[in-house]
């Protein structure tokens, strides 16, 4: 082959690896508690671009990995309401066994896994081809939040009364290990090993400002961390669900951002050290929050505010608010292909 012919043929594949992958749309799905509107907030203009509407006491939400469907918890009617992202319209409504809370995914987005916040407690499993429940998990108490381990292994359910963590094995969708704990089971958020799989548990805990540290292995706590107290000339704020309540890991598994109700700040910890580098104030209670998949971003509902406080995490300030629907809580990251 002649050399220029070889120039010319690396040239082409110089410029075919230059080519940038299709970009992913990322969204931040944001439930509003106490209306029946699930605000759509897309994180580069980080304006609510669209509304899920009719879903009334919306709580918990999931997306599918392949970005086909939203999913959303209905309190009012005890389902699970899948919506189209496209055209933010309910599609279906999927009858549970009772009362729901938060949700997660499996991470092959086979089956959606439901809290079931009544009693004798139970985890819901519904199968996303069939759009049907196909097994109710019983538990040890009415459940209140419920993860998807990062590795994909485990579903995590947390009981505020029985203060209970139920492992759940997602192969058999069994329970494997359960942990009591001395509170109730609040949000969680979860550290990995260096092969992926999951090494600590982050636990917020009722009327605790702060957050627990269990060793996924041993099935024990190994460590508790307090919040800052309220600083001077910041008014403690007692409302919202619990005084420290949401949670979240960066993809990087570097930094964990806690939400202080009680302070109306989010908290930054290094990892694995957990030593505090600082806080951003948010607004008034903040109850759930989601980073964007760079983890340069955290989105903070705040309960009491009606808002979502983007935060940026390297600086530590709050870069906008945006206004939502009545009092915001559950919200995530959706990455559509």
């Amino acid at each position: 082959m002649h050399l220029t012919h070889v120039c010319a043929r690396w040239m082409s594949l110089g410029i075919l690896l230059a080519l940038p992958l299709a970009a992913s749309t990322v969204r931040i799905i944001q439930t509003n508690s106490a209306g029946d509107a699930v605000s759509v907030i897309d994180p580069n203009t980080n304006k609510v671009i669209g509304e899920i509407n009719g879903i009334e006491v919306n709580h918990g939400a999931a997306v599918a990995p392949d970005g086909s469907h939203y999913y959303i918890s209905n309190e009012a009617e005890s389902t699970l309401d899948v919506a189209d992202p496209k055209t933010f319209k309910v599609i279906r409504s999927i009858k549970l066994s009772g009362h729901p809370n938060n949700i997660s995914i499996s991470k092959d987005g086979r089956k959606v896994y439901v809290s079931i916040a009544v009693k004798p407690g139970a985890v819901d499993v519904v199968d996303t081809t069939s759009m049907e429940k196909v097994k109710s998990i019983p538990v040890n108490g009415a459940v209140h939040n419920t993860y998807v381990t990062p590795d994909g292994k485990f579903a995590v359910a947390g009981s505020i009364p029985s203060r209970t963590i139920t492992v759940i094995d997602t192969k058999t969708d069994e329970p494997a290990w359960t942990l009591t704990m001395d509170k109730g089971i609040r949000p969680m958020a979860f550290s990995t090993n260096p092969d992926g799989s999951t090494k600590w548990i982050f636990v917020q805990l009722s009327d605790f400002h702060g957050f627990a540290v269990v060793d996924f292995a041993t099935h024990k706590e190994v460590n508790r961390i307090k919040l800052p107290d309220t600083p001077p000339g910041k008014t403690a704020i007692h409302e919202g669900g619990n005084i420290s309540h949401g949670m979240a890991v960066t993809a990087d598994g570097k930094t964990l951002v806690v939400n202080s109700t009680l302070n109306s700040s989010l908290y930054m910890f290094s990892l694995p050290d957990l030593k505090l580098m600082g806080s951003a104030d948010v607004g008034m209670s903040p109850d759930w929050v989601t980073l964007t998949p760079d983890g340069k971003k955290a989105y903070v509902a705040n309960a009491g505010a009606n808002s979502v406080s983007v935060i940026d995490i390297a600086s530590r300030k709050e870069v906008t608010r945006i206004p939502v629907g009545q009092v915001p809580k559950r919200n995530i990251t959706a990455v559509l292909p």
